[in-house]
């Protein structure tokens, strides 16, 4: 996520810091390697303008520069600027005090709308909720057949659309606000039409849609990997339509970013969520002062830490550090923190969290297989309970057939053995040890 941007904000904050004091002239060079980095990464030129004006001007404030860490005090204020930029605080999901709350989501075509759906159901669910799941697209009816298995994979209530229904759309939609009240569905979301471009059709289907149903919430869904599209096309839906907060889809890619800092100050809307993968528990809330931290490097260690406490069997956790501290760690118990690590994504989006300055930057900067943790794990389960204990019994002749029955080769085998022995050797260290002390 934001890997080039990150980096050419990175080369900004290292020169700016080799500079003995802030002056003038340095601040217009760093300002210029800001807003190229901007521009490159796809940033609405008129975000990088105001952006650009803000920061000069609080940066050449007499405070800042006869301050004995002018770097840091310019960090501090770009940091500042983007989540300003961003939308200063995480926005929360606008439920009535009366169920049932109703949320609209609108967007393109090939956006991620209909699976944010199923993501967004989910999520509320685990908040307590009782959501209904509906698609209603006029044109194709065939639309809500994914969102049908969406729902039953996620074993949620779904509501069925009939094409006999469908040729009354007012009709239809009072009819489900009947349906969901009576049944204490809480809160009704609703997947509206897509098309590969906005269109008066479209438009007016969606008019009617939030006419009918009062939604508390119109949500654009924007694929952040179109960029600038996905800004243009959000001013028009909230020009027309009129939008209430935005979830930006696939920023577990290769976008340059650009989207996610240019469409809060382009709608003057506040992004909820953001999609970070294809799996449906892969929904985030959205942190301005959080995804700030990540664009400049330095991390998101709160963000992490709630992942993990989220993710984590806190029974299993105490095993482990009970065993650490006896030195019992076999590789039974290194095989269930693989997949404990599995539950909380892929590791190299773990490692997105981490900063890419200070005591973490070699760990933070590590580019990693996601593939070999599932060849170790396969490895692992080709031994026997007596091998995962006592790895040390593995000689030639078990290391070929736990090959064989992984499917890995023996070099793997041994990688592994290896990797696993130096980890028990620095469990073993002192200073490890003391840390543990405390916990």
């Amino acid at each position: 996520m934001f890997e080039q941007l990150t980096e050419r904000i990175q080369r900004t904050l290292k020169y700016i810091k080799g500079e003995g004091k802030i002056t003038e002239k340095n601040i217009a060079e760093a300002l210029k390697m800001l807003r190229l980095a901007f521009l490159e990464a796809d940033v609405n030129y008129r975000v990088v303008k105001e952006f650009e004006a803000r920061v000069k001007a609080r940066a050449l404030n007499q405070e800042v520069l006869l301050s004995l860490t002018p770097a840091q005090h310019f960090i501090k204020i770009v940091r500042d600027e983007l989540t300003e930029i961003l939308g200063q605080e995480a926005r929360p999901l606008n439920f009535k005090s009366q169920p049932p709350s109703i949320f609209m989501l609108v967007g393109l075509q090939g956006s991620g709308k209909t699976t944010t759906a199923g993501k967004l159901a989910r999520y509320v669910r685990t908040l307590g909720r009782n959501p209904l799941l509906v698609s209603f697209d006029l044109k194709r009816l065939a639309a809500q057949d994914q969102l049908r298995i969406i729902a039953r994979s996620l074993e949620l209530p779904f509501y069925e659309m009939t094409v006999e229904k469908m040729k009354d759309p007012a009709g239809v939609l009072k009819e489900l606000l009947t349906y969901t009240r009576n049944r204490g569905y809480d809160p009704l979301i609703v997947d509206t039409a897509g098309r590969l471009h906005v269109d008066e059709e479209l438009m007016e289907e969606l008019k009617l849609v939030r006419e009918i149903l009062q939604p508390d919430e119109v949500i654009y869904v924007g694929d952040a990997m179109t960029g600038q599209d996905a800004v243009r096309s959000a001013r028009v839906f909230e020009e027309k339509i009129g939008l209430t907060s935005i979830i930006l889809t696939k920023l577990d890619g290769d976008a340059r970013g650009g989207a996610a800092l240019s469409i809060v100050y382009v709608t003057g809307k506040p992004v909820k969520f953001i999609g970070v993968g294809e799996k449906f528990d892969r929904l985030e809330v959205f942190h301005p002062e959080r995804m700030a931290s990540r664009i400049l490097g330095m991390g998101d260690i709160l963000s992490l830490i709630e992942k993990a406490e989220k993710e984590a069997d806190l029974k299993e956790a105490e095993e482990l550090a009970r065993k650490i501290k006896k030195h019992q760690f076999t590789l039974e118990d290194f095989r269930k923190q693989l997949q404990q690590l599995k539950k909380m994504g892929s590791l190299s989006g773990l490692l997105d969290f981490l900063p890419k300055m200070g005591p973490f930057k070699k760990i933070g900067q590590l580019e990693v297989d996601d593939k070999k943790l599932l060849h170790y794990e396969a490895i692992i389960n080709s031994m026997t309970p007596q091998e995962r204990e006592n790895p040390r019994i593995i000689n030639g002749s078990r290391r070929a057939r736990i090959a064989r029955g992984s499917g890995r080769p023996v070099q793997e085998v041994n990688q592994l053995l290896k990797q696993f022995f130096e980890m028990e050797k620095m469990l073993k260290k002192s200073d490890f040890q003391k840390l543990l002390k405390n916990i």
